[in-house]
């Protein structure tokens, strides 16, 4: 169930036909999803809970044929590959993955050697791609390395427009997010007609956050359900790291204080941006993230990727043999960008909703068990602020 569907509304922009990412025209997601074995944790061995997702910004080459792109920083306790090329050039040259905290390495040579293997006629190609990740660890085997190159092909092959499935799935299944099950989540909002009528997509792998600070459609959900109540699997972490759960190993928590975790936020919009205006928008995803209850706490990794496909055929990479010494490109004026920045802000508020709504509880390592957010209770305490279809009924 989604937000629409369980009569929420985030946000004042209506959302596209998929409500995700892909609507922007040309975009595709893939997944590989790996659940596998339970019990104490074994290294090398399981429990298994992790994968890959994958996000292509157009149906041709995007290896070869960039399209322009933007980054943004909220907090650093993470990892994106490729931005300082990102930063450089202004331009995405390729796929993004996003995956767990010590398999970044893997998927992103993966992708090179995909890539590579797609332009084997040329003496020379070079990539460097973008690879994002989150910790895991909590529930997945991280230190087991478990993600193969063979998944992000599977991953790839799997891209595909129109729906996307979220939740548990690819990257987002051993996530937390202010303490609840939490994953990969989507959303898109739309300018209106007068503004240009684009659409604004976000993906979202969350694992972030303290339960007292989740906040849905202004309301302070976590607050109505406290971890003396629904259990945090961050805190069951720290009593397996201790010792207290079966006398698991130690392997560190990554939660590092409240409000700790990390979250890969990709954004994708069809209006003609220039590199300076997709890091713009990418800086307004931070808005989206503080609706949210989110502080950026010195233990999260917080990193904004934006992408534009509203120019397309640009200069190609040299192995392709451009001939063009120029090309044109358009430009949204500054006047008409706020619209996108309110559906930057939302889609991203959006996607993380549809993180949690999507997320399944899930028994990972040690017995350690992330819960979901239970629909139906969500919808009382929306109804106490006057927000959801009970509030409307009463």
């Amino acid at each position: 169930m989604r937000a629409r569907e369980l009569g929420l509304k985030i946000g004042l922009l209506a959302p596209g036909d998929h409500d995700a990412i892909t609507d922007v025209q040309g975009v595709q997601v893939g997944h590989t999803t790996l659940i596998s074995g339970e019990g104490p944790l074994v290294v090398g061995r399981g429990p298994v809970r992790t994968g890959v997702t994958i996000v292509v910004p157009h149906e041709d080459d995007p290896w070869t044929e960039p399209v322009f792109a933007g980054c943004h920083r909220l907090n650093g306790n993470g990892e994106l590959t490729g931005l300082e090329w990102v930063r450089e050039s202004g331009m995405l040259g390729g796929v993004i993955g996003i995956t767990n905290t010590h398999s970044v390495g893997v998927v992103r040579d993966a992708l090179v050697a995909h890539a590579a293997r797609a332009h084997a006629r040329d003496s020379v190609f070079w990539s460097l791609p973008v690879v994002g990740e989150t910790y895991d660890g909590a529930l997945n085997d991280i230190n087991g390395f478990h993600v193969k190159q063979h998944h992000v092909d599977e991953a790839l092959a799997a891209a595909r427009s129109g729906p996307v499935p979220e939740g548990n799935v690819g990257g987002g299944v051993g996530m937390i997010c202010h303490e609840f099950k939490g994953g990969i989540g989507t959303a898109s909002r739309r300018t209106a007609d007068a503004d240009g009528g684009f659409t604004v997509g976000a993906l979202v792998q969350a694992n972030y956050g303290s339960r007292e600070l989740l906040r849905i459609d202004g309301v302070p959900v976590g607050q109505h359900i406290p971890t003396s109540e629904i259990e945090s699997p961050w805190d069951a972490e720290e009593m397996a790291n201790a010792g207290g759960i079966d006398a698991a190993p130690s392997m560190g928590s990554a939660r590092m204080g409240p409000g700790g975790g990390s979250i890969i936020v990709i954004l994708a919009t069809d209006a003609p941006l220039l590199p300076h205006q997709c890091e713009r928008l990418a800086q307004r995803a931070s808005l989206g993230l503080g609706r949210m209850g989110s502080i950026a706490s010195h233990g999260s990794g917080d990193i904004i990727i934006a992408f534009a496909t509203g120019n397309r055929g640009l200069a190609r990479s040299a192995t392709e043999r451009d001939p063009r010494a120029a090309v044109e490109a358009r430009m949204l004026v500054d006047k008409a960008i706020s619209p996108l920045f309110q559906a930057a802000v939302e889609s991203v508020e959006a996607a993380v909703v549809a993180a949690l709504l999507a997320a399944e509880t899930l028994t990972g390592r040690d017995g350690i068990t992330a819960y979901r957010l239970e629909h139906d209770r969500l919808l009382d305490i929306m109804a106490r602020y006057g927000r959801g279809p009970r509030a409307r009924a009463s």
